[in-house]
Order: structure tokens, then sequence, then C-alpha cells
């Protein structure tokens, strides 16, 4: 059999510092160090933190006061900001820096008298965090169906806004559906849908021209992952959203010759090569990367943590450094 594997796939830099945040805030201040929601949407990047140290809660009133607590890569609303701030807790932001750009295109444009729209999934937490820049002033709009209804009092001064993990493809649907009954609708000056989002999409369409079946690794509540399945469906593939590979139904891969593979962004790349290593064990054949569009973005850990770090590396002597060195 032939495995396909997409490139890029799996963590983004956004993950890839949302994780950083809590390994570096463990380091910096001992565990426990809670995380309030999940960090990322996947259990086995969860797991692994609690087993560091890390302790997930759902909500503030879970952390003991005055303890250190990181807020997720999803972003959280000014409320969440204030409750930290009310019980003395020392907060660390580990909101990805795309969805903070989202929060700030709130802040500017309702400062500027637009109404809003935001186009997202109900209930997702980063649709949350966002909604709660500006409880009541802010319509989510959710479908095509949504689209049709939605009512604004200014339709002269209108924006739309948009959830980062979106499929680009249904994205574009809604923000027609809009622009059809809003005419003088605008974007913002960049497009909201982040680019590993977009790259991911796009390299999974490449697989689809020659895998009819592709697998997705990812967890069931993760938005990019749920929309990388739904972008391999609607390019006339079969796809399949697995945590790991002990979810595969092996029926999937009768009489396939070649298979397709990618991950969301916040599956880890250890759950993709077990998968890989278990269908090349079964079935034999070769692995192929199939490249798309390269990706170099990078994300500095938030100020508050940098300063911590330094400040616990000024307090380490000479001789504990190169102590810490040989081990």
């Amino acid at each position: 059999m032939k495995v396909l594997l997409a490139s890029p796939r799996g963590f983004c830099a956004g993950v890839e510092r949302a994780i950083e945040v809590v390994e570096r805030a463990l380091e910096a201040f001992g565990p426990p160090v809670y995380v309030r929601k999940e960090i990322v949407h996947n259990r086995f990047v969860v797991e692994d933190l609690k087993s560091r140290g890390a302790v997930f809660v759902e909500e503030l009133a879970e952390v003991p006061e005055g303890s250190t607590v990181i807020f997720s890569a999803h972003g959280i609303s000014p409320t969440v900001r204030d409750e930290a701030k009310t019980r003395k807790l020392k907060a660390i932001d580990a909101t990805c820096p795309l969805v903070t750009k989202v929060h700030l295109e709130v802040a500017r444009f309702l400062g500027t008298g637009c109404d809003l729209i935001l186009v997202g999934h109900a209930g997702h937490d980063e649709v949350v965090g966002t909604m709660g820049e500006a409880p009541g002033r802010i319509q989510l709009v959710t479908s095509v169906d949504d689209a049709a209804r939605v009512e604004v009092a200014n339709p002269e001064k209108l924006v739309v806004l948009t959830q980062t993990t979106l499929s680009a493809d249904d994205s574009a649907v809604i923000m027609a559906a809009l622009r059809r009954r809003f005419p003088k609708l605008s974007l913002p000056s960049s497009e909201d849908i982040c680019y590993a989002t977009r790259s991911r999409q796009q390299a999974v369409r490449a697989l689809a021209r020659w895998a009819p079946v592709i697998l997705v690794v990812g967890a069931q509540n993760s938005s990019n992952s749920i929309r990388l399945t739904e972008v391999a469906k609607d390019a006339g593939a079969r796809a399949f959203l697995l945590n790991h590979v002990v979810d595969v139904d092996w029926s999937w891969l009768n009489g396939v010759e070649t298979v397709g593979i990618t991950a969301g962004a916040s599956a880890p790349e250890r759950v993709v090569r077990e998968l890989i290593n278990t269908i090349l064990f079964r079935y034999g054949g070769e692995l192929e990367e199939v490249s798309s569009v390269p990706e170099t973005t990078r994300f500095f850990l938030p100020p508050e943590l940098e300063e911590a770090l330094k400040a616990g590396r000024s307090r380490t002597t000479p001789r504990e450094a190169v102590a810490s060195r040989k081990d």
C-alpha cells in the first residue's frame, strides 16, 4: 500500500507556543500550574502535560487564590481576565496571536461605530472568547441559513470577522451569502482564517487527487481537524477522523491501494507516526510525503513568562548552571 503523508500537518505555531507556555511555566514556577480549559484540543497533549504537573480546570473558581493559571490557545473574554485579577491569580496568556488579532479587531471596529458579525461555530471556545469581547454587540452566523436571517442595525457600516479554524470553502460560501444581503459589508484588512488552517486544507486537497481514502488524526472536538475531514470529503475522498490508530476500522482500507494521512493543528506527530507504522506493518508498501505550502511562522512566548524565566535564570549561581548542563 502507498501511504501519502500531507505536509504541512499537525502542530501549528500557535499550538507549539501554547504547549511550550505550559512546559516553561512548570519550569519557572514548579507544579502545580493550572490551565483553564484544554490548552489545545488533544487528549494526548493534555495527558502528557498532566503527568508533568499541569492541572486542567474548566473555570477559575477551581484555581486556589494566588496560584499560576494559564489561559488556553483559544482565547478568553475580558470577564475571565477580570476574574483572574480579582482572585489574585498569576495569569499567563497562551492565546494564539492570530486569535488575539481577531479580539483586537472587535475592539477597533466597535470603536468606530460598526456593527459586527462573527462567522463561526456556536459554543466553540474561540467563539465564546471573541463574543465575550462585546456581549450583545456581536451577532454569530453559523451557516448560510443564518446569513439569510441575520438583521443588523446599520448595514452601511457592517464588518464580518471569522473564527480562525473554519473551512476556507465554507467560510467563503457564508461570506458570499452575507455580501448578497449587505453589499457594503467590509472585511478586516487581513483575513481571519489562520495561515495554518488554510495550508493544511490545501494539503488535504492535494492528497485527495491521489488518495481515495484520507485518515485525519485529530480530536473529535478539534474544529480544524473536523474541517480537514470535511475538506477531504468535498474533494472527493472518503475521509475519517480518528484520535489514534486504535480507532481505525480496517475495513476502511479494503481494496485501497493508496491512503492519505494528515493531522489537525493540535495532533502530535508521534500519533501520526504510530498510524503510519501500523499501516506499513499490516500492508507493506511505501511512504511518500506530499508537500504543499512551507511554514516558517514562529511566535514568541508571552512577556510575563519570559520575565519569570529570566528571573529564575538570574537566581541560578554559576556552579548550579554548570551542574544543570552536566545533567
